[in-house]
């Protein structure tokens, strides 16, 4: 007979970056209940099934494979989003997005908001539960990602977020929308990361955008000004290395009041800025 515990202490995971959390999400999904369950009950005997497949869990894990694509399940702001290989993967950092849209409009107005590249559909979802008031329309051009994404909207059952196919805006000719957000490719073509860890496994549609990672920065930048209203925010996550860049994209595109905020590891993360009114 195995115990929760024996099976915590056994477990290696020596290229993970973060072996303890992995192996507590993956022993606790192979037994059906949350990681708290774990430490409550470290002498709980295993079945030989849930074993067995937690084991397969470790392997997959071994190879380099994303814990969120293992499980299909990955938690973002306060949702948990269903996963797919040709998605992205939600990271903690994009929540920064959603913490500055809340930020910076009134709660009790019905604004219009716009996520570009929604994928799983982790922004919009986000924003859409916490402003119920809100309406919010989703975009992505991969057919699969709609999918994904309209499959979370009905699982949370949030009626203000619509998702739609377009390749950023085009299919939202004549729409105007109180903010634009995105979380866009931004990674250089030729960067090494591409073939580092977890991003290996992800869908490089989903993070490499040329040979700088600015392409679909300045695509987004030009074009939003016609599809925002006066006053209107663009709020954009960005690379570590790329907050003077865009600072400046906006610059030439006639926003005001640029901003560029840090991540939790002091690297410029997201930058916003406003049309005039």
């Amino acid at each position: 007979m195995t115990i929760i515990a024996s099976l915590l202490r056994g477990a290696e995971l020596p290229d993970s970056p973060t072996p303890r959390l992995d192996v507590e999400l993956l022993l606790a999904a192979a037994l059906g209940k949350p990681r708290s369950f774990l430490h409550t009950w470290p002498e709980r005997i295993v079945s030989s099934e849930a074993a067995h497949l937690f084991e397969g869990y470790l392997q997959r894990r071994r190879t380099g494979e994303p814990v969120a694509y293992i499980l299909g399940l990955q938690g973002f702001w306060n949702i948990d989003l269903e996963v797919a290989t040709h998605t992205l993967i939600p990271r903690p950092e994009t929540e920064m997005l959603v913490e500055t849209a809340l930020e910076l409009l009134p709660g009790a107005i019905a604004h219009q908001l716009l996520d570009l590249g929604t994928g799983t559909g982790a922004i919009a979802l986000s924003l859409a539960k916490d402003r119920p008031q809100w309406n919010i329309t989703a975009v992505d051009r991969v057919d699969e990602a709609v999918e994904l994404a309209e499959r979370n909207r009905q699982r949370l059952n949030l009626d203000n977020a619509t998702v739609l196919n377009s390749h950023w805006f085009s299919a939202l000719e004549g729409r105007r929308f109180d903010v634009i957000i995105s979380n866009p490719p931004y990674i250089a073509s030729n960067d090494p990361h591409l073939v580092e860890g977890d991003v290996r496994f992800e869908p490089s549609s989903a993070l490499v955008a040329g040979i700088d990672g600015m392409d679909d920065l300045r695509l987004i930048v030009s074009q939003a000004p016609a599809h925002l209203e006066p006053g209107g925010w663009l709020l954009l996550e960005h690379g570590y290395d790329q907050g003077a860049a865009v600072r400046d994209l906006l610059n030439s595109h006639g926003f005001e009041h640029i901003q560029t905020r840090r991540d939790l590891g002091d690297h410029e993360r997201i930058t916003f800025g406003r049309v005039p009114c």
